[in-house]
């Protein structure tokens, strides 16, 4: 994919036949704001985690209907030649506002907000859907992972687990929620993720024995590198790097079997040999259950991979997309009407929307309050909006350590039910208030 790829055609087809109807209609110039939120969390999460925001905004950059997407639509009659030359000029020229990246969200609060006409708005619904909604569920799997794992470290290995996209993804959303690298080396290049990673089972048996394949590996990368323990036999496989590398071995890694037996049975024979800073790390199927349970065992750190890149269980956030607020004219000026599904099990809350954090005099969230307009600042009560596009310039990007921060701030402000595995209600309750400043 080359440096100057469009984004334009992630999306879904009734996007633009919806904007070809409003532009036959004069309703497409009509001012609109939609938001993005969660109706609930998925089953057993305490809180979710924003991520993808950095994405997003890239791809907003690139959201451009070229000659190239231009022609496809002609082609195939997916728009009229008014919609064409429509969309040959589009540019977002609106506002967004939403959450921070890495800041934690509840539900039914906004964590985007897209302000502009309906035409330019309601196409990005499925791009900002797409990329969040895969975002943040990884987000609240890391999470809940890294709280899992304590101070050990966690390594992303989920790539040949996942799209190949979804993976460089995946890896940059994980480190934003503190796992310290990735083996994914796109991530590493786009994002400035760490990267690691040694050997698979593969290159053992490509060797004559075990001991070759040891002594190959500590050559080309130093006595600090990982080797794999259990291709054949674990005890034996242990007692041969530490015949080849001695004390100095970086470290061994199990991938099957009872991990926390074997791991206690591999840091006796390490201790015994004087390795007594030969890291263990264990990867293998791991979930956040089961590092929380091998939190007793003497492990040094955890290699994760299809449960972080499938969200845990939770492939997708069910962040919706909707309408809440639209102009009844398009001349400017003209104020903004609340509008809300009334549908069964789908209700939404109309008007344009805000959101602070309401902290206790230690600085413990005590509940999301959803405002209908900007509430003046108190001391107690973290605003969660910030600007991310004005006037159609993105003004919201950051580094991703930015984001990484970020996140274990918020996460370090949430109440001690948050950090739970068991199910249970959010970590704190959402609350829409009527505003007192109109």
């Amino acid at each position: 994919m080359t440096d100057d790829w469009s984004s334009a055609l992630l999306t879904d087809r009734y996007e633009l036949t919806m904007l070809q109807a409003a532009l036959h209609s004069g309703a497409a110039h009509r001012r609109s704001v939609f938001e993005m939120f969660a109706r609930s969390l998925p089953d057993g999460r305490r809180y979710g985690v924003v991520a993808g925001t950095g994405r997003f905004l890239e791809a907003l950059r690139r959201f451009r209907f070229d000659t190239e997407v231009l022609d496809y639509l002609a082609d195939h009659s997916i728009v009229d030649d008014d919609t064409l030359r429509w969309l040959a000029d589009y540019r977002f020229s609106g506002d967004i506002w939403g959450y921070a990246e890495g800041d934690c969200y509840f539900p039914g609060s906004p964590i985007l907000v897209v302000d502009g006409t309906f035409a330019e708005s309601v196409i990005l619904e499925t791009i900002a859907l797409s990329i969040y909604n895969h975002d943040c569920a990884i987000a609240s799997a890391a999470s809940r992972m890294v709280t899992a794992a304590g101070e050990r470290p966690l390594i992303e290995m989920g790539s040949r687990r996942t799209h190949e996209m979804s993976a460089v993804a995946a890896a940059r959303t994980s480190y934003i929620c503190g796992f310290t690298s990735t083996s994914n080396l796109q991530a590493g290049r786009l994002y400035q993720v760490p990267t690691a990673g040694t050997s698979a089972h593969a290159f053992t048996l490509l060797h004559d024995n075990e001991r070759h394949a040891f002594d190959s590996q500590l050559r080309a990368l130093g006595s600090g590198t990982a080797l794999l323990v259990d291709t054949y036999d674990v005890d034996r496989a242990v007692r041969c790097a530490l015949e080849l590398a001695g004390p100095e071995l970086g470290g061994v890694r199990l991938d099957s079997g009872d991990l926390a037996m074997t791991a206690a049975r591999v840091r006796k024979l390490l201790d015994e040999n004087e390795a007594f800073d030969t890291r263990i790390v264990v990867t293998g199927d791991l979930d956040e259950y089961a590092i929380q349970a091998l939190a007793v065992a003497p492990v040094d750190g955890y290699g994760v991979g299809t449960a972080l890149v499938t969200g845990s269980g939770e492939p997708t956030a069910s962040l919706v997309y909707k309408l809440v607020a639209r102009a009844r004219g398009t001349d400017p000026g003209t104020p903004l009407e609340p509008v809300a599904k009334w549908s069964v099990g789908k209700p939404s809350k109309g008007g344009r929307k805000w959101s602070v954090r309401r902290l206790d005099d230690s600085g413990t969230a005590t509940a999301e309050l959803v405002y209908d307009a900007e509430p003046e600042p108190e001391p107690l009560a973290r605003p969660l909006m910030r600007r991310l596009v004005a006037n159609g310039e993105v003004v919201g990007e950051e580094p991703v350590e930015d984001a990484r921060e970020r996140h274990a701030r918020s996460l370090r402000e949430l109440p001690e039910t948050a950090q739970r595995m068991s199910r249970g209600e959010p970590a704190i309750p959402t609350y829409f208030e009527q505003s007192v400043y109109t």
